[in-house]
């Protein structure tokens, strides 16, 4: 999904690195010709972007096995500045490898983000089960640990090992085929409206009392909005308040959308729009 507006060749695109991460993968297939600027976490990825040291930045949102990244989430609902302007999906392909002459039977010990080493939990547990599973920041930075110390793995793209010169071991090691992470791009500005868009906000209430959420879901159905994702997220001030995230078909250009988040806002005690952006099909 190359970079829409054409200005590719000279675009600073933010992701979470080292170059090896699947972060990297869908940076390079969102603007195959910018200049890619690793950092270290996402939340430095997004600020990257907010202070004009990148022009976007990549972040995964949302895993098909996982769900939600909440690190992305907390940038969206607690950060300022940036709005989602893009979408894209990748399947997630886990890759087992070592430093080279390392055999199967020398593994004491597994390094990857936490997500992969979720989504690859019975694979180790069926080949690895004396085997200490070992969080890192980054598949990358797994990689740079294995090719550092003896009897040590890493869960990676297949990219890191050609990368690294690591040896790969085995692949498609995750634990289900339909393994799927949505990414977002945040810039400055959203997207404008293209026919086939969604757009996502953010809402809260106040107040705790029967039929709230009912009420605001009320307003989409009445205008026959269909709603792609929703799902809470703990707002920090206590057990039993939540932010709900909804996705929304259609552009918050569109009349019908306009109308919808001008009731909802009503109705709900903080209301914040994310970004409107083309819809994404995997192919």
């Amino acid at each position: 999904m190359p970079f829409a507006d054409n200005r590719g060749e000279n675009l600073w695109v933010a992701y979470l690195g080292p170059a090896g991460t699947f972060t990297e993968e869908a940076a390079s297939r969102y603007a195959p010709q910018a200049t890619l600027v690793p950092c270290s976490t996402i939340g430095a990825s997004a600020e990257a972007a907010r202070i004009g040291a990148a022009h976007r930045a990549v972040v995964p949102i949302e895993n098909s096995l996982q769900g939600a990244v909440t690190d992305t989430l907390d940038v969206l609902i607690h950060g300022e500045g940036l709005k989602v302007c893009h979408e894209l999906a990748i399947p997630i392909v886990h890759t087992l490898m070592t430093k080279p002459g390392t055999s199967s039977a020398d593994i004491t010990r597994v390094c990857s983000h936490p997500q992969a080493l979720a989504q690859c939990r019975e694979y180790l547990a069926k080949h690895y089960p004396e085997a200490t599973a070992a969080a890192s920041l980054s598949t990358a930075a797994a990689v740079e640990q294995a090719m550092a110390a003896t009897g040590v793995a890493a869960i990676a793209p297949r990219r890191a090992a050609e990368l690294y010169g690591a040896e790969i071991l085995d692949e498609g090691i995750q634990d289900v085929e339909n393994n799927v992470t949505r990414f977002v791009v945040l810039a400055a500005a959203d997207h404008p409206p293209t026919g086939d868009d969604k757009t996502s906000i953010c809402i809260s209430f106040d107040e705790d009392k029967p039929g709230q959420l009912f009420g605001v879901m009320e307003e989409f159905a009445r205008r026959e909005l269909n709603l792609s994702k929703i799902e809470s997220r703990p707002t920090r001030l206590g057990l039993g308040k939540y932010y709900f995230l909804v996705d929304i078909d259609g552009h918050r250009e569109d009349p019908a959308v306009q109308e919808v988040l001008a009731a909802v806002e009503r109705k709900a005690s903080m209301l914040k729009v994310f970004g409107s952006y083309p819809r994404f099909r995997l192919a």
